[in-house]
């Protein structure tokens, strides 16, 4: 096994590659900006509005849920069923703030849209986890399983949990009065949640001992588990985290859009899983980092957001993001190859 001063030596090299790679795709998208811009008109890339707008406070959500998937991934595992648990989460703040009067103050308003979301996506990744430890089941067939009974759960949930169509309005101090709220025009809240994500993830994973067994176990399973390590509570546990971090991913858009319905997240798992392998981790486990994951997404966002506003047609998102997965995947492997053949 690597050391651990050469893993984070190997860690920081592929941060670094991801921040030139976002400098060079922005780079490339301000110039074409700029050269597609009318006269007198500034740069369509490279402006304040489509840069926070447009790229930053998207990708929150997507960011949140990444390194949440991250986790499980290090592990040597994957969660497909995100998208569906985010969307339960979701409805399931929706339905009970419409419990609530229109004007309910803040102090009974937020712990209501706060906790109930993050309560249902930690209970939907206890059963993700308790079905992989438990169960002995991969992951993979696991999470697509649920998947698809959150998503149905989600649709055959009572008419008043979806807003619009038919519900009622959210409190007013849920949003806009604290979820959108602004400084200098810029809606801070999500990029402040998405922050503070990151944070609590680089600090489980750079420093904390359930970390590094995290980090043991997608290594080498077995040599982790002659080393004394539970290797089923660590999986249960990055399972509890990817459904916690959807569960806060919904709370943001609920407090972004002020809606919620049996689409939403749909698709997402894609857009997610794409986030954290172009960040760094790897499939076969024992790789990733929390700014891999967020620097993944913005890449991802960046060229969503390039797609939008150079080619108007969004139908090229979901070929790009698919090519993104394998491109990632077989640079990692070509790695592999090179390094072994090195040693």
């Amino acid at each position: 096994m690597a050391s651990t001063g050469g893993l984070r030596s190997l860690k920081g090299m592929q941060e670094l590659g991801l921040v030139i790679v976002v400098l060079a795709i922005g780079g490339f998208l301000s110039t074409l900006g700029h050269f597609n811009a009318f006269p007198g008109q500034g740069n369509l890339f490279l402006n304040y509005d489509n840069l926070i707008e447009g790229i930053a406070t998207p990708m929150s959500i997507y960011a949140i849920m990444a390194i949440g998937m991250t986790c499980v991934i290090i592990t040597g595992g994957i969660d497909i069923s995100v998208g569906s648990v985010m969307a339960m989460a979701a409805l399931g703040g929706a339905a009970a703030m419409e419990q609530l009067p229109i004007d309910a103050p803040w102090w009974k308003v937020l712990p209501v849209g706060v906790l109930v979301p993050v309560v249902i996506g930690l209970a939907c990744g206890v059963l993700n986890g308790a079905c992989v430890v438990g169960l002995r089941m991969h992951p993979f067939i696991v999470t697509l399983g649920t998947m698809s009974i959150f998503r149905g759960l989600a649709t055959v949930l009572p008419p008043q949990a979806t807003l619009p169509s038919g519900g009622k309005r959210l409190p007013i101090a849920f949003t806009p009065d604290i979820m959108r709220w602004q400084v200098g025009g810029l809606e801070i809240v999500p990029l402040l949640v998405m922050l503070g994500v990151f944070v609590v993830g680089a600090i489980y994973l750079w420093f904390l001992i359930a970390g590094r067994e995290t980090y043991a176990v997608g290594g080498n399973e077995e040599a982790a588990r002659f080393s004394g390590i539970r290797v089923g509570r660590v999986k249960f546990r990055v399972y509890m985290i990817s459904g916690l971090c959807a569960g806060i991913a919904a709370v943001v858009s609920l407090g972004r859009f002020g809606t919620a319905s049996s689409n939403t997240g749909l698709g997402y798992e894609l857009v997610v899983v794409a986030a954290a392998v172009i960040g760094g981790a790897s499939l076969a486990g024992g790789r990733g980092t929390a700014i891999g994951a967020i620097l993944g997404t913005l890449i991802i966002a960046m060229i969503d957001n390039a797609i939008i506003t150079f080619l108007g047609k969004s139908e090229y998102r979901q070929i790009i993001i698919g090519a993104a997965i394998i491109v990632a995947v077989a640079l990692e492997r070509a790695g592999h190859l090179v390094r072994g053949r090195k040693s």
